[in-house]
């Protein structure tokens, strides 16, 4: 039995779609079941920032999870595979007509990934305090609450929609097949064989 954690969502969905093209049949979660037992495969939906903690602590022995997850997190994981899927960018952003005064002796980003955007911006040996939102993110520069800030994007058009504009990006992320480091052990073959068979159909 192989465990896998998905991000509820685009993600398990497309996700699924690679495992029905791989084993050739319907993988389907009935009606708000998060747990979908098949064959050898016992499939878990979780929160997309759950995936690795749930793969760390081996409740799943393997998972699937966006770049900018895994490097927010920085959980010591086996990365195996970028599947190609679930692609985003992560950005700076901030107000149309205004940008960020990086003159001040210390900026206001809001964001939900604080790792990221500390780590971004000591590269740039800009001082930064970040703020920690859960949710709402182009709202922070728009009432004042901070300069500017780094979030997730797929088009940006919710950005453009509120004013705001895309500065840099930071990373590009898409969804990658990650493994617990003991069950990449213990059911080596297993996994390898998921691999290498998701491989020849990305």
């Amino acid at each position: 039995m192989i465990k896998v954690a998905l991000p509820k969502g685009r993600i398990a969905k497309e996700s699924l779609a690679l495992f029905e093209k791989v084993y050739a049949k319907k993988f389907v979660f009935d009606d708000r079941k998060l747990i979908l037992q098949q064959d050898d495969f016992i499939f878990m939906l979780v929160r997309s920032q759950d995936v690795p903690t749930y793969v760390h602590y081996q409740a799943a022995d393997i998972g699937i999870v966006g770049r900018d997850v895994i490097e927010e997190q920085q959980v010591d994981l086996v990365k195996l595979l970028d599947l190609k899927i679930g692609k985003c960018k992560v950005v700076v952003g901030s107000q149309e007509g205004k940008g960020i005064d990086y003159q001040k002796p210390q900026i206001k980003i809001a964001t939900k990934m604080p790792n990221i955007t500390r780590k971004y911006f000591a590269t740039k040996a800009v001082a930064i305090e970040a703020l920690k939102l859960y949710g709402s993110i182009e709202l922070a520069p728009l009432v004042g609450l901070s300069d500017g800030i780094v979030d997730i994007v797929e088009t940006g058009a919710t950005m453009k929609q509120n004013h705001l504009k895309i500065d840099e990006v930071i990373m590009e992320s898409s969804a990658f097949l990650v493994a617990n480091q003991h069950s990449f052990y213990e059911k080596k073959a297993l996994i390898l064989d998921i691999y290498q068979k998701l491989q020849e159909v990305i």
